[in-house]
């Protein structure tokens, strides 16, 4: 199985504040994407993307993944962000407004020629109509040599903006492309995040969205406040449940007589290989989340 990382709250920083920066060393988030696009002005720009290096360069982030949003690599700020973004080396960078394969191509071929790490990975915004319609060939880049891509981000609001879809509280016009990047980043072994809840002070419509984004196959949810955090940890994390059944699943596929079987009977439920493989990524992210816990004490 290939090494998995919680990624069930996604907080977004922005770069230009240090304050920020500074609390999100202490924050329970699995993953922090700070911002050098949306969340900062075009003249704090500059010093935002020095302030951002310099702090993941410090590496004082414990077990927390660390992802650098960069601005859009043809705007004024973009060449800059992606080459001083990959000297600090982050866990990932963040690439916005992607719309065609090649844009991730091209991003991995300039990393690539600047010598940076592998182990630096790309995660992609998907927030552009066209990126819709070219979802599989985005997320194919993870299977080619070289390939750097290792999440799909949605951008439910740019993505509504542009498509002039009615974003209401079921987000009944974003299904269809919700579940199609899903099924994209599953076919390529993928992870994928919700896009954000614009209104932090409402719990009971973070938990509803939250909830359905993990019913649609969702990793996790990008997040705009730390007191989304915790809500959101617990609506993506195993149950008690989900844990026991798992543990049951291959604790049964195990059994000698059961070796050479591709299903059985399991309490009354036909059980098969493939959810011996499901049980065995439930366990895996709860190790993963036991583990990200303690290192980032």
């Amino acid at each position: 199985m290939a090494d998995i990382r919680p990624r069930r709250s996604v907080l977004y920083m922005p770069g230009s504040h240090a304050r920020a920066l500074e609390k999100a060393k202490s924050l329970p988030a699995d993953a922090l994407i700070l911002d050098l696009e949306d969340a900062v002005a075009p003249e704090a720009k500059e010093e935002a993307r020095a302030r951002v290096c310099a702090a993941v360069a410090e590496g004082s982030y414990g077990g927390r993944e660390v992802v650098i949003r960069i601005n859009g690599i043809d705007t004024p700020w973009g060449k800059a962000d992606l080459a001083e973004a990959a000297d600090a080396m982050p866990d990932a960078i963040l690439v916005p407004k992607v719309s065609r394969a090649e844009d991730m191509r091209r991003i991995a071929r300039i990393l690539d020629d600047r010598g940076t790490p592998a182990r630096v990975r790309l995660w992609a915004m998907m927030e552009t109509p066209l990126a819709m319609l070219e979802a599989g060939a985005i997320a194919a880049t993870a299977a080619e040599p070289g390939g750097r891509l290792a999440c799909l981000v949605m951008g439910t609001n740019d993505l509504a903006r542009e498509t002039r879809v009615a974003f209401g509280g079921e987000r009944t016009g974003l299904l269809a492309w919700l579940s199609t990047c899903v099924a994209a980043a599953r076919a390529f072994g993928l992870d994928i995040v919700d896009g954000v809840y614009n209104d932090f002070r409402d719990e009971t419509g973070f938990l509803r969205e939250a909830e359905q984004g993990r019913a649609l196959g969702m990793d996790g949810k990008t997040l705009i406040h730390p007191a989304q955090i915790a809500p959101c940890n617990a609506v993506f994390s195993p149950t008690e449940q989900d844990i026991a059944w798992a543990e049951k699943v291959i604790a049964a596929f195990t059994r000698p007589e059961n070796a050479d079987k591709g299903a059985i009977s399991l309490d009354g439920r036909m059980v098969e290989r493939l959810h011996a493989e499901m049980a065995e990524r439930t366990l895996a992210i709860r190790d993963a989340i036991a583990a990200r816990d303690g290192d980032a004490q």
